[in-house]
């Protein structure tokens, strides 16, 4: 019996834990592959954080 087989049997006597395997796989290898992608494109110029200052006052309504 070959692996494929075996493979087939496996999903059909266990159709929740095949799913869940799959899922898994796409876990894994989404984040390994999708990530250095990215990583690697240029981004545009970085915009800096706003001051804290700021933030606060825009949040309170108050204006110094």
């Amino acid at each position: 019996m070959g692996v494929m087989d075996r493979l087939k049997i496996f999903v059909v006597k266990e159709p929740v834990v095949a799913a869940s395997c799959l899922i898994a796989g796409f876990g894994l290898f989404l984040p390994a592959v999708v990530r250095p992608i990215l990583d690697s494109w240029e981004t545009a110029e970085k915009v800096p954080p706003p001051p804290l200052n700021d933030v606060v006052a825009g949040v309170t309504g108050k204006k110094n």
